[in-house]
């Protein structure tokens, strides 16, 4: 994959498949389509995708948002933007004015699992503690380091949540009220912009493509990857090595479906440093069970547009 070497961080990939339920009663579907969709150059955009109706719902620029508050009414989690590598580091219960440094962040630092495994998240349990984090906010599309803030998350409501944020040395202090919304799975802010309009409506979207972090064990070491993800409340299965004609309802049986996010992720394709190119394996298939509860079967066919241009996937789907 096209992406750039950072520092080892000690977290482990982690994922979860649910039981095998079946298949739903067939229904006539229509024939197999082909979608082409760019994220531009630098993969810069981030694309939220419905299967069904085969359509970007929204785009916006990888570096919009920084964090994902979960918006359920018991929701408390944190998540970071991992497209660029952003990574979090906790001083403990310091004074947010007081100038801090990133001495040992290095070592400390934790990114969230690329499975989103909801007990695997860079700043974990914060409830009560009031701690201090560092949060690194990593990379533009174009290698930028974009810096890195403090944040001190103070309280969650069932409706807001209430933070502050301020500079590495104590400046531009500010606190935070931000609104749960009901929605959206999670509520996003941008420590540029503050909270900030990105996640789709829950159960229009089904995947998002986008760059983000993957954590390789040989070596140990976070890499940015280009793929995709998916949300909580859709489930996959990967059926590797098949023709995906071949693929049917039965399968939906016969393959455990899992609701780890990086389930399709971005092994699709690999990438020969001989010839400088991807080269995408058609014979690994999905099945999705999307928000609505239906099933479809899709595979990648190509990395590339018909200009050669890189970071526009091509694929094929079609409902079971």
């Amino acid at each position: 994959m096209r992406a750039t070497a950072l520092l080892p961080l000690s977290l482990l990939l982690l994922t979860g498949c649910l039981k095998e339920e079946l298949p739903v009663p067939a229904r006539p579907r229509g024939e197999a389509q082909r979608v082409q969709l760019c994220m531009g150059s630098g993969y810069q955009d981030q694309l939220w995708v419905d299967v069904a109706s085969r359509s970007v719902v929204r785009s916006n620029p990888k570096t919009a948002w920084d964090l994902a508050l979960g918006s359920g009414p018991d929701a408390w989690r944190v998540w970071l933007n991992g497209s660029g590598l952003t990574t979090a580091w906790s001083i403990g219960a310091a004074g947010i004015a007081a100038p801090a440094d990133t001495a040992g962040m290095a070592q400390g630092r934790r990114i969230d699992a690329p499975s989103g495994h909801p007990d695997s998240t860079a700043i974990g349990d914060w409830r009560g503690a009031q701690d201090i984090h560092l949060i690194d906010l990593g990379y533009n599309a174009f290698g930028a380091h974009l810096g890195v803030r403090k944040l001190q998350l103070l309280q969650v409501t069932s409706t807001a949540y209430v933070f502050r944020t301020a500079a590495l040395d104590g400046s531009d202090l500010q606190e935070h009220t931000l609104a749960k919304s009901g929605a959206c799975a999670s509520s996003m802010f941008s420590f540029a912009t503050g909270p900030v309009d990105v996640e789709p409506t829950t159960g229009s979207w089904d995947m998002v493509f986008t760059q983000y972090t993957h954590q390789f064990h040989e070596p140990f070491i976070p890499y940015i990857v280009t793929g995709v993800l998916t949300p909580p409340g859709v489930r996959v299965a990967r059926i590797a090595g098949t023709d995906m004609a071949a693929v049917s309802l039965a399968d939906t049986v016969q393959h455990p479906f899992s609701t780890a996010r990086d389930v399709i992720g971005f092994d699709w394709k690999t990438y020969s440093f001989d010839d400088g190119a991807y080269t995408v394996d058609p014979g690994i298939v999905y099945i999705i069970h999307d928000a609505q509860g239906l099933f479809h079967k899709l595979h990648f066919l190509d990395f590339y547009d018909d200009l050669g241009t890189v970071g526009c996937p091509t694929w094929e789907v079609q409902e079971l």
